[in-house]
């Protein structure tokens, strides 16, 4: 029989719903621009970004999306989406006359925001940190300052 602490909590039930829910867009748009290389690459380059920042655009996104869901070193997954969030809505959303470019770096502010918050109080015990964690005292302590 299971005991009460071994179950989930409330608490650990929402963050993974909120891990989810903040991935699911570095993920869909990762994949999307993933699926169309050549057109993702004339996009950054009218941008005046190069094919290398596109494919680590990519990268950052599936990868560190992925890191957010699975929660497998979260709150570093969590902390390069956030920093990106930042970056995305300072370089490339301040037209403040658009309502779109407003409503844009906004929804930028606050995906960085949840982020941060997510990158400080980790995945949660539903995560693979969570398991990782159990075998602490065969990794090395770099290895389990990130995951704790």
């Amino acid at each position: 029989m299971e005991s009460a602490s071994s179950r989930p909590r409330l608490a650990d039930l929402v963050l993974l719903l909120g891990r989810l829910l903040l991935s699911l867009i570095f993920l869909h748009e990762g994949w999307s621009l993933a699926a169309d290389i050549t057109a993702t690459f004339d996009i950054f380059a009218k941008l005046g970004l190069s094919a290398p920042v596109a494919i680590a655009t990519i990268a950052l996104q599936i990868g560190a999306g992925l890191s957010v869901a699975t929660g497998f070193l979260s709150r570093l997954g969590a902390l390069a989406l956030a920093l990106f969030c930042l970056a995305t809505a300072l370089l490339f959303h301040t037209n403040f006359a658009s309502q779109n470019e407003l409503l844009h770096f906004e929804k930028d502010l606050a995906i960085a925001g949840g982020m941060f918050v997510l990158s400080a109080s980790g995945a949660g015990s539903i995560s693979i940190d969570k398991l990782l964690r159990k075998r602490t005292n065969k990794m090395p302590p770099w290895l389990r300052a990130v995951l704790s």
